[in-house]
């Protein structure tokens, strides 16, 4: 289903988290599951994936992460301060240790002069930890490969992390 690449990270950001003895969530939003999906296709994921949070709409970032309506209506569901929270959400509404959060515009429509279509925040969170937070602009042909980078990216920003 993934990329070789794809799942050599995934198993590795699985691998390090169980040495670490640390539990992983994830909150997506335009990846709609995709790193739950690639954490999941590990063999083992059961032992350090805790749970992942699929908040598509705006109203799912309020209800399951606890984001502000406001904040959503004042920048947008895409900025780094909604990543940001995402990733601070997951790990207050789970019993994880680490998450990642994404959220971005994957088109090929909903873009705009300020976020065009490519534009992806995506955060990192670890317990005790400050949130780091990365802005990337996928300049790709369809969809899917935005996601598969916005996936691709979260892993690795997942296996630092771990590090």
């Amino acid at each position: 289903m993934f990329s070789l690449e794809i799942d050599t990270l995934a198993r590795l950001v699985i691998d390090d988290a169980r040495g670490k003895s640390l539990r992983i969530v994830t909150a997506e939003s335009c990846t709609g599951g995709l790193v739950a999906a690639a954490l999941c296709a590990i063999p083992g994921a059961s032992d350090v994936f805790e749970r992942g949070f699929v908040t598509y709409s705006n109203r799912a970032k309020t209800e399951l992460l606890g984001i502000s309506g406001d904040l959503i209506a004042d920048l947008g569901a895409v900025s780094e301060p909604v990543a940001r929270m995402m990733a601070e959400g997951a790990l207050e509404h789970s019993h994880a240790h680490l998450s990642v959060a994404i959220t971005g515009v994957a088109g090929p429509g909903g873009g705009s002069p300020m976020k065009p279509v490519g534009t992806v925040h995506l955060a990192t969170a670890r317990a005790n930890q400050s949130v780091q937070h990365r802005m990337e602009f996928f300049e790709l042909e369809s969809r899917w490969e935005i996601q598969m980078a916005a996936l691709q990216m979260a892993l690795e920003m997942l296996r630092d992390r771990l590090r």
